[in-house]
């Protein structure tokens, strides 16, 4: 499938605010609002998005309607999430990949968003941002997200935006070009076997990442993807800052449950992205691009080679 990169998010734009996933606080809400703001764009949203259902925001076919009704709106440009947490896999079979295709656009979000971002770019085709959230991210300022990687990503920039190069550290050495696909590895690990898996192009640059998970349960993860005949299509695999996933008495580390899990893996890896989930200023990635990695030691940098817009 031809991969379609949806037009540019420029300044002035409307971009609709929806809730795939978990419920958020409001005062977060208003204070990412007031940044997109700030930024020169017009969020707008249905009121849909403040619904309450547990642990959800709202019942899954509101939640997906919510996503279809801003797809079909030729005045949005673009689509943005207001937080993770979980439920975003629940919105799948409510979203028709004909009609996705047939008027591209942008969605930004990371964590349990991942499942609408894997399923965008490796069944639908269509390329997307792992990028801030409203709430905890956007809400933070720029505290908690990299603007001109944003800015690039959505194409509201021409400038190629620096994706934390300095911050990456070789696992194992290599060079690699191939789409850049992943996203939340707990998110991609859990859409296997069902008909909207991740499904990503053999060569590809597979980025992974994830949050107080500890080092068995990256094993274990990682070890289903390798058993899914996922790691065998990735010329290289870059890891987020795992943030949470040490064991608290230090004696196992993320990276050591990592590299159990890469056991039968022999391609380059690299540590260190700050995408995702990060103390810090999270960096926005184009999903379904080319990208290209060269890892040499201390050496590290990883460069989107293509707009990720048409």
């Amino acid at each position: 499938m031809r991969m379609l990169k949806p037009p540019p998010i420029v300044c002035g734009d409307r971009i609709a605010i929806v809730a795939p996933a978990s419920p958020f606080p409001r005062d977060e809400f208003d204070a990412g609002i007031l940044e997109l703001r700030t930024m020169g764009f017009d969020p707008v949203w249905d009121e849909s998005v403040f619904s309450r259902d547990s642990y959800l925001a709202g019942d899954a076919a509101m939640r997906a309607q919510a996503v279809l009704t801003a797809w079909r709106d030729p005045s949005i440009k673009g689509l943005i999430g207001v937080r993770g947490g979980y439920g975003s896999a629940h919105l799948l079979p409510f979203l028709p990949i004909a009609e996705l295709r047939a008027r591209p656009k942008l969605l930004v979000g990371y964590s349990d968003l991942t499942a609408l971002l894997s399923y965008l770019t490796t069944r639908a085709g269509i390329v997307a941002v792992h990028g801030p959230t409203v709430a905890g991210r956007f809400s933070r300022g720029p505290a908690g997200y990299d603007r001109l990687s944003f800015l690039s990503a959505i194409g509201a920039i021409k400038e190629t935006a620096d994706l934390g190069s300095a911050s990456l550290e070789t696992l194992r050495p290599g060079e690699a070009s191939g789409t850049l696909l992943g996203g939340n590895l707990t998110q991609l690990a859990a859409t296997l076997g069902t008909p909207y898996a991740f499904d990503p192009d053999p060569g590809c640059i597979l980025f992974l990442e994830d949050v107080n998970e500890r080092p068995y349960r990256l094993d274990r993860m990682l070890t289903h993807l390798d058993q899914a005949g996922i790691l065998r299509r990735a010329a290289a695999v870059i890891f987020g800052e795992m943030p949470g996933c040490d064991e608290a008495d230090g004696e196992l580390t993320a990276r050591d449950g990592v590299l159990r899990g890469l056991r039968n893996y022999r391609g380059p890896i690299v540590w260190g992205l700050k995408s995702g989930h990060t103390p810090g200023a999270a960096v926005s990635l184009p999903l379904g691009v080319q990208a290209t990695l060269v890892a040499r030691g201390a050496q590290v940098s990883l460069q989107v080679d293509e707009s990720p817009v048409s």
